[in-house]
């Protein structure tokens, strides 16, 4: 059930303490958390500590959960002293969606590219 953690969900586990995580934020709603595989020299994620498939469904379902996510994206960008940074959000396994748990990636500490993919 949406907003519930779920037993099969990686980013659900790491809310839940199961898998470890190099967390530089943290909230009642969210967790900020490097990424083990990342796509810049800064590379963050911010997720919701309430399972939501992607930010359509968080939007739609709690949407001031999202908004608290962009707020914390921001946040890491400044504590990592970020000038300039990227928030994304892959909606879908054809636009990157690879965890099916709504979060933002915080990208920076390099030039981006436009348009992205």
């Amino acid at each position: 059930m949406a907003g519930e953690l779920q037993d099969d969900c990686l980013f659900c586990k790491v809310v839940g303490g199961q898998i470890p995580a190099t967390v530089v934020r943290e909230t009642d709603t969210t967790v900020a958390f490097r990424d083990i595989n990342p796509q810049a020299p800064i590379h963050v994620l911010v997720i919701p500590k309430v399972h939501h498939p992607d930010a359509a469904a968080l939007a739609a379902a709690e949407p001031a959960i999202l908004a608290d996510i962009v707020r914390e994206a921001g946040e890491v960008a400044v504590d990592e002293k970020l000038d300039s940074y990227r928030i994304v959000f892959n909606t879908g396994s054809g636009a990157g969606q690879t965890v099916f748990h709504a979060h933002a990636h915080v990208l920076g500490g390099r030039g981006m590219q436009w348009p992205p993919g």
